[in-house]
């Protein structure tokens, strides 16, 4: 029993010590063609162990890419190449058609346990390539 308790108070202990942060970010932004969402969830935790500071975290994140056209408009595609960079990382994905696609929105996510976090002031680049056009943006957030 007193084992026990000796633990629960260990873990109370622990836990009054960390401190934990949640990040929910939703950046976004659009050209002539394209609208595009970057969604960022984070948490990091900082806290004491053996006496000295300790610090970790973990996220995820989901990037939406959107034509604003018409799917009919996009039945010739043949390729689209996509790229989207924060200060400390970033992302690219390339798609080649033999059919028309069936989409108008395409996307990609990922998440992570101790890589670089984004902030919330970050200006996130995007460029998309499709057949023989191309254009850049920004997208900003919108949960400030």
């Amino acid at each position: 029993m007193k084992k026990i308790i000796t633990l629960l108070f260990s873990i109370m202990l622990l836990t009054a010590c960390s401190e934990t942060t949640t990040n929910d970010y939703k950046f976004s932004g659009e050209s002539e063609h394209w609208e595009a969402e970057y969604s960022y969830k984070g948490t990091e935790i900082w806290g004491e162990k053996d006496g000295k500071k300790t610090y970790s975290n973990e996220d995820g994140y989901e990037f939406v890419l959107k034509y604003k056209g018409s799917l009919e408009e996009l039945s010739s595609l043949q390729k689209i190449e996509y790229s989207y960079k924060t200060i400390s990382s970033g992302g690219k994905s390339i798609e080649e058609f033999t059919e028309s696609p069936s989409t108008v929105t395409f996307s990609s996510s990922g998440r992570s346990k101790g890589g670089a976090k984004v902030d919330e002031d970050e200006v996130i680049k995007v460029n998309v390539k499709w057949d023989d056009f191309e254009e850049s943006f920004e997208l900003h957030n919108k949960s400030k």
